[in-house]
């Protein structure tokens, strides 16, 4: 990787004084600081500006998040951007030592500067940035683009149906939405709340079922059996931009299929190609993007396979990079981009459009630091009207913590082991499973752990918690099966969740080798016996995919754990042994 030339510099204000930040002449990252009319304000470029956030997760207000110690990449990924993390980040970006981007960017001293900048995030914060980059570069020249992931994550986003996030994205300006779970409420709600949406939303790879399609369900294109439209042309100042948009091509089966019985999802690359080229020959736009919901590593194995494309705008797999990643094809190079989660980050990338073409870019990676923005007063107040029913509950104290709460991490974090060991707990259970999703906000030390904050963790359409006997050889098949849809070489066989989280077991993982022969030395931690494959277990947990689990959602389980634990400290994380992973930059 080349690092940043510094030949032109965008520098920003820290609390205690100015932060020279440099740039390469197409990256640049920007630290903010309480004017913003001073430190947002990019030098002026181009002539097409696209402002993407992605994966916020209903978060609302403003959020501690504690980024990944464990994101391996492995085979072409490895220590490759997002593999790459800790101190070992900071020195491949070249800003180790600026404490504001240390913060925003890795997992270096978080609490420390947890305690020093505050919250990140927050909607009414996010608007004022958006309203100004929008204001500041001309309203006609510029779109906002939101990447899915952002109807579901929080309680009141669960009980309003997404949609207290559908009004939020409206009073943002969104014009242009891609979705993922999105898809985990009921379809005639999906359609509800996309109609109330005054964005577009946009889906190449989503198609109605022919069977479906017979028995009258609608299509938007029925001679495609495209679900949804799958691209636009929008005029910014005088260029015509096409934006192609790509759901999360696994829903169905990382999500529950029963809640949108007649739609299909993929990949759907040759679909892509065949798009882009269509879009080339009829619509002849000065630049493609695509706003997708792929994850990183499919998105950069996409702009490989696929030509004609000049930038991916990506998310679901939730990674912060601060430069926009270089992808050369047959055709030339696509440029592939994330905003990070949680509404941690804003994407901002200005175009040179010059004679029909991209003469060149400005990429900038815009970390929200709460405290430091004045709140948008209009979302202010539609925030507080949203939560005002639900106040009580949300802030109904459950525990407290002597410990940060943390999610994110290849293996496991501390919030997810509090809900496995619940489930042991109150189960009965002698091993636990937590799937291993990337959404979730942090708890600080000393903090009290309200309801609300439970809900981040588990705030989902299909909660419902499970205890049965599993036979030994089923638990190693589950684990074989999860580490291969995060280790597999090929990531386009990527599901771009984590390992499932497990309590009551240890083992030992090669992420490298084939599927059936990752996992090792299962042995059950309180006996330290091995795991028989013959015989069978109690095993508690949560989020069944196929049928409907039959035990009470998973905020009561953990609600009942924690009220008896009261207060959370020392908590043991139980990390499998990783094999093969010595001088991978992607695990501290």
């Amino acid at each position: 990787m080349s690092k940043f030339s510094r030949r032109e510099f965008v520098y920003m204000m820290a609390i205690l004084g100015a932060a020279p930040v440099f740039a390469n002449s197409h990256t640049r990252m920007v630290e903010t600081t309480k004017k913003i009319e001073d430190y947002y304000k990019l030098k002026p470029f181009g002539n097409a500006r696209f402002i993407h956030m992605t994966d916020s997760h209903a978060q609302l207000l403003p959020v501690y998040f504690r980024e990944p110690s464990v994101n391996l990449g492995f085979y072409g990924n490895l220590g490759k951007p997002p593999h790459i993390v800790g101190e070992k980040f900071l020195d491949y970006y070249g800003i180790k030592g600026n404490k504001r981007l240390e913060y925003a960017f890795s997992c270096v001293n978080f609490e420390e500067h947890a305690k020093v900048m505050g919250k990140t995030g927050g909607f009414a914060q996010i608007k004022t940035v958006v309203d100004f980059l929008r204001d500041s570069f001309g309203k006609d020249k510029t779109l906002f683009l939101d990447g899915g992931d952002t109807w579901q994550g929080s309680a009141t986003a669960l009980w309003t149906r997404g949609k207290d996030m559908v009004g939020a994205l409206n009073l943002l300006g969104a014009d242009i939405c891609v979705g993922h779970w999105e898809f985990t409420y009921k379809a005639e709600e999906v359609l509800e709340n996309i109609k109330a949406l005054n964005a577009e939303f946009l889906a190449q790879n989503i198609f109605v079922k022919e069977d479906s399609m017979m028995n009258g369900v609608e299509a938007f294109d029925e001679d495609s059996g495209h679900a949804f439209k799958p691209y636009t042309i929008k005029t910014l100042g005088k260029a015509r931009v096409a934006i192609i948009g790509q759901a999360f091509p696994y829903t169905t089966i990382a999500n529950p299929q029963r809640f949108i019985p007649d739609w299909t999802f993929g990949i759907n690359e040759n679909n892509m190609q065949e798009l882009v080229d269509k879009i080339k020959d009829e619509e002849k736009p000065d630049a493609i993007i695509v706003l997708s919901h792929n994850g990183f590593d499919t998105d950069k194995k996409m702009a490989e396979v696929c030509t004609g494309i000049d930038f991916i705008l990506g998310g679901h797999t939730h990674d912060g990079v601060p430069e926009a990643y270089p992808v050369k094809n047959s055709s030339g190079t696509t440029y592939v981009c994330n905003a990070g989660s949680n509404g941690k980050f804003l994407n901002v990338l200005d175009l040179d459009i010059q004679n029909g073409k991209i003469k060149d870019f400005k990429f900038t990676l815009l970390p929200i630091f709460s405290d430091l923005i004045p709140e948008n007063k209009e979302m202010k107040k539609y925030i507080e009207d949203v939560r005002l029913p639900y106040l009580k509950e949300l802030t109904r104290p459950i525990a407290t913590t002597e410990e940060t709460l943390f999610r994110r991490g290849n293996f496991n974090g501390s919030w997810d082991q509090i809900i496995c060991d619940a489930l042991i707990d109150v189960k009965g259970a002698q091993i636990s499973l937590s799937p291993g999703f990337r959404w979730g906000t942090s708890v600080m030390p000393n903090q009290t752990i309200t309801f609300d904050d439970l809900m981040t963790q588990t705030a989902m359409t299909y909660p419902e918690t499970y205890a049965r006997d599993i036979k030994g050889s089923e638990i190693k098949l589950i684990l074989e099966d999860v580490a291969d849809n995060l280790f597999n070489e090929d990531p386009f066989l990527q599901q771009g969740g984590d390992m499932v989280r497990t309590g009551g077991i240890s083992y030992k993982i090669d992420p490298k080798a084939k599927i059936g022969d990752r996992i090792t030395n299962i042995v059950l931690s309180k006996t330290g016996e091995k795991l028989d494959a013959n015989k069978s277990y109690k095993v508690a947990g949560w989020s069944t995919v196929g049928a409907q689990s039959e035990g009470e959602p998973i905020w009561e389980t953990v609600e009942t754990y924690l009220k008896n634990m009261k207060h959370i400290s020392k908590i043991k994380i139980d990390t499998p042994d990783i094999v093969g992973v010595k001088g991978n930059p992607g695990i501290i």
